[in-house]
């Protein structure tokens, strides 16, 4: 009786043991808390791929803190010389076709692996952080990290966590059905001070002089989006004057932190218009005939959100009151 007494106590032990270990690992949001604040402040490089339906793109990508300044270095290793540039809140683009040029800014617009530069505090609000377990990317060991939406109205993102210096090393894009619509897989990596020593040559680099971009134009719209997924908010909005038709169009562009969309207004240009749903990867264009309006919703969304974002839209005057604009 008393063996059996303590080997009960031993098991039930070692139960208490391992289930205070299982507590006392880090949830899925402190999880990415550790990597981005990781990806913001280490001094690395990591070489990855961009797999699409229809193309692979191979990317360099080096970040550094110098002097309380982040640099970093964004190459793409195939096709024509493409580059951007990160000095502090100044982003270079170096494109082939167009004039290299700068804009303030502390955002880099380029296909780095997701949730690098995101605010995972305030994505806590609209998404849900799930820990699926454990994998490999890279060759080494890592933590994988859903993040869901909380109203099902947009994309989900997989992101493999290195354990060890909490780098994200891939990141799988997933349509709500499963369906894998992009992947950012790591190929190699590494964390060094010699990369800093590397990105430090950029500050003696003769880059292009920063634009200095206007501000918007303070415009009233005769239309409204009333319905957006949750978290999603409104910049300014914009109205110019297309070179081609002379056809006045207003935009505004959403973002929720994560993904963005745009919606445009224009008067109807030809009689035979119509609605139609044009979809590639993670890009959506819905376009919808409303009260003599093209509406169009291009961006990062499900076709079905597209159309009910386009469905929402009401105007509150004729499209004749569309204001003009200086060409």
């Amino acid at each position: 009786m008393k063996k059996i007494l303590i080997s009960t106590w031993l098991l039930l032990s070692l139960f208490s043991h391992l289930a205070s270990a299982e507590d006392a690992k880090p949830s899925a949001e402190a999880l990415l808390l550790k990597m981005s604040e990781a990806s913001k402040t280490m001094n690395y490089e990591l070489s990855y791929i961009l797999v699409r339906k229809n193309s692979i793109e191979p990317l360099l990508y080096r970040h550094a803190v110098e002097n309380q300044q982040n640099l970093a270095h964004l190459v793409y290793l195939s096709g024509p010389v493409r580059e951007v540039i990160r000095r502090g809140d100044e982003i270079s683009y170096i494109e082939p076709g167009i004039d290299p040029f700068s804009i303030r800014t502390g955002h880099m617009v380029a296909p780095l692996i997701p949730l690098i530069d995101s605010d995972i505090t305030a994505l806590s609000q609209i998404y849900d952080f799930v820990k699926i377990g454990r994998s490999r990317e890279a060759g080494t060991a890592c933590q994988v990290v859903r993040v869901v939406p909380k109203d099902g109205q947009r994309y989900s993102y997989v992101v493999w966590i290195d354990e060890r210096t909490h780098l994200p090393l891939r990141a799988d894009l997933v349509e709500r059905n499963g369906e894998i619509l992009e992947q950012y897989r790591t190929i190699s990596y590494a964390v060094s001070d010699h990369i800093a020593t590397i990105l430090n040559g950029l500050n003696t680099v003769k880059l292009p002089d920063v634009l200095t971009l206007p501000k918007p134009e303070q415009a009233e719209a005769s239309w409204k989006v009333n319905w957006v997924p949750n978290g999603f908010e409104a910049n300014s909005l914009n109205r110019y004057r297309m070179s081609v038709t002379g056809n006045i169009v207003e935009s505004q562009l959403y973002s929720d932190g994560l993904f963005n969309f745009s919606v445009y207004v224009s008067k109807i240009q030809t009689a035979d218009s119509h609605p139609q749903v044009y979809r590639q990867g993670r890009r959506t264009l819905q376009t919808f005939i409303k009260d003599s309006r093209e509406i169009s919703v291009i961006g990062d969304i499900p076709p079905s959100t597209a159309k009910r974002i386009a469905d929402s839209i009401t105007f509150s005057s004729p499209s004749s009151s569309q204001g003009e604009v200086t060409p």
